[in-house]
């Protein structure tokens, strides 16, 4: 893609994505599409309608608003325009799934549905007994799902080259058995050993042959589970957000403007009150160039949906010059603002790295102490 290379970065960090040309503050760097992307699935089972291959919520901004609020009498200005993206909205043939247009069926079909064709109602259904026991292990709040996994099988296995496709999936790979077992002990808890090895038998019923059954190995089966762990990125799609974005957008008096913020700040409260902060239809995907990405604590670009399915966007943050590395931030807002021991802890917990980035260098004389939002309350009574 023009701009932007993989290349192997410094500080033993592997692979790096770099700039080969300047980009400005607010610069698109790159949009791309994923490999195979998934809805969380315990986000499904609370009534996140969505395509089943791109994400895209099945549901006007209203109709969302109104379900996520249990305010069925909510009015929203300016929101008709949203109704025509429903309008395309089919199914498959076979098992009734649903996609937001005829393009997203055939693509989806093309590229691993026809293996993952099963009638829903069915519950024995390996995809259903796999499933059901994936939600078990893995409570809200998700950050991955056993399908993403299933679907880069049928990806594999649907693929015109099979080979060229296995090696695409293994790019990804850049971790020790070791680190792989560790991040996977992470992602499913405890029981870990017991649970990866239900979860291996459960997908073997579902998928298995020529190409595939490498990764159903016990070895196999971990280090891509660590794989969709480690390189799968969330992607939150809501059409609330899309309206708010538009609406907030529009020509209107300072007066409107003002009644309009506090008309969102009610929707919101009153959603938070319903819903909690579950607000967006949540899944993940899998991202060839933007897992390129290398994490910084001063991050000069982000990741972002504008388009309210799972195609994304990266955006530069500040001035990016020809040769520098393009990097994001791993962690969530409330988590970069934290000490440097705070960041490096959830850094080596979560992905097995310490952080050099120039602002962990800056703080290197900092006291290795955890930042006080990060305590519980009673760590934080003791010490005083």
């Amino acid at each position: 893609m023009e701009g932007i290379e993989v290349r192997i970065a410094n500080n033993k960090k592997g692979k790096g994505l770099f700039a080969t040309k300047q980009f400005k503050r607010g610069d698109v760097i790159l949009e791309e599409n994923p490999l195979v992307s998934c809805q969380f699935a315990w986000n499904a089972a609370y009534r996140y309608l969505a395509c089943d291959h791109c994400m895209r919520p099945l549901e006007t901004p209203e109709q969302n608003v109104r379900r996520l609020s249990n305010k069925q009498d909510i009015v929203l200005p300016h929101s008709n325009c949203f109704e025509s993206d429903l309008l395309n909205i089919t199914s498959c043939n076979q098992c009734g799934i649903l996609y937001c247009s005829e393009e997203c069926k055939e693509i989806s079909y093309a590229t691993y549905h026809r293996t993952l064709c099963y009638i829903q109602s069915e519950a024995q259904h390996p995809i259903n007994v796999l499933l059901e026991t994936w939600k078990q292990i893995h409570y809200p709040p998700e950050t991955a799902n056993v399908m993403l996994l299933v679907r880069i099988l049928a990806f594999i296995k649907q693929h015109s080259d099979p080979e060229a496709a296995v090696a695409t999936v293994k790019q990804f790979y850049h971790r020790t058995v070791n680190e792989d077992a560790e991040l996977v002990h992470k992602l499913l808890g405890e029981e870990f050993n017991s649970q990866i090895n239900t979860l291996r038998e459960m997908t073997a019923n579902v998928i298995n042959g020529e190409y595939v059954d490498e990764f159903l190995t016990p070895e196999g089966f971990c280090s891509l589970m660590a794989l969709v762990g480690t390189n799968g990125q969330g992607i939150g799609t809501s059409p609330l957000s899309l309206w708010v974005n538009s609406v907030t957008e529009q020509t209107m008096s300072d007066d409107e403007r003002q009644q309009l913020d506090l008309f969102i700040d009610k929707l919101y409260q009153y959603i938070e009150e319903e819903s909690g902060q579950f607000l967006n239809t949540e899944g993940s995907g899998l991202f060839k160039l933007q897992s390129a990405c290398n994490h910084s604590c001063q991050p000069n670009a982000e990741s972002a949906f504008p388009y309210g399915n799972h195609r994304i966007q990266l955006r530069a943050l500040r001035s990016i010059m020809p040769g520098d590395e393009i990097c994001i931030s791993y962690l969530d807002e409330c988590a970069l603002q934290r000490s440097r021991h705070s960041r490096q802890k959830e850094l080596a917990e979560n992905y097995l790295f310490i952080c050099w980035c120039d602002r962990c260098i800056s703080q290197r004389q900092d006291p290795e102490c955890t930042s006080e939002e990060e305590m519980s309350d009673e760590e934080i009574d003791a010490d005083d």
